[in-house]
């Protein structure tokens, strides 16, 4: 019975496996770190597209208030920072409207007008009712709502990009 010896191992085969292992590993341990850091972006949370306008109890059942706010946008690592506003009414303390603070016509500021209890724009005469719809004028859809919440008795809103209307 023949009895066929292992192979010896070269130092030169020894060497060739162990750099190869070692290129794999650090490829390994580098490329998943590389894909992370590329992929972080797509898994982060969205928390932060809500914006704290205040405590529910500072906004009165009276009439409409414009806030002014800082609205921050996350495109992949850049945060981008601008000021905005919303028109905030509530009729009872716990449901919230809000509104964006441009007409739908061609994009106007409008302002509240309390003697008529209706929001004017001055552009081209546009009128819209306490809960933004058209009264008079040419634009061709109410007012662009904003979705609100809240939590812990602080108002939130997520402002749209674009203006695009949001149901609460």
């Amino acid at each position: 019975m023949a009895t066929e010896a292992a192979p010896d191992v070269t130092r030169r085969g020894f060497l060739a496996w162990a750099i190869a292992g070692l290129g794999a590993f650090i490829a390994t341990v580098l490329g998943g770190t590389g894909l992370g850091y590329f992929l972080s972006p797509a898994f982060a949370k969205r928390d932060e597209d809500w914006v704290d306008l205040g405590a529910v109890k500072d906004f009165s059942a009276e009439k409409p208030h414009k806030i002014d706010f800082v609205s921050r946008a996350r495109d992949a690592w850049a945060v981008v920072e601008k000021r905005a506003s919303a028109w905030v009414l509530t009729p009872n303390g716990r449901d919230f409207i809000a509104f964006d603070p441009r007409c739908t016509h061609l994009g106007c500021p409008y302002r509240w007008d309390d003697a008529t209890k209706k929001f004017l724009c001055p552009c081209h005469t546009a009128v819209f009712d306490v809960d933004g719809r058209v009264v008079s004028g040419p634009p061709p859809r109410p007012l662009d709502r904003y979705t609100t919440k809240v939590v812990g008795g602080r108002l939130l809103i997520r402002p749209v990009p674009g203006g695009g209307e949001a149901k609460s």
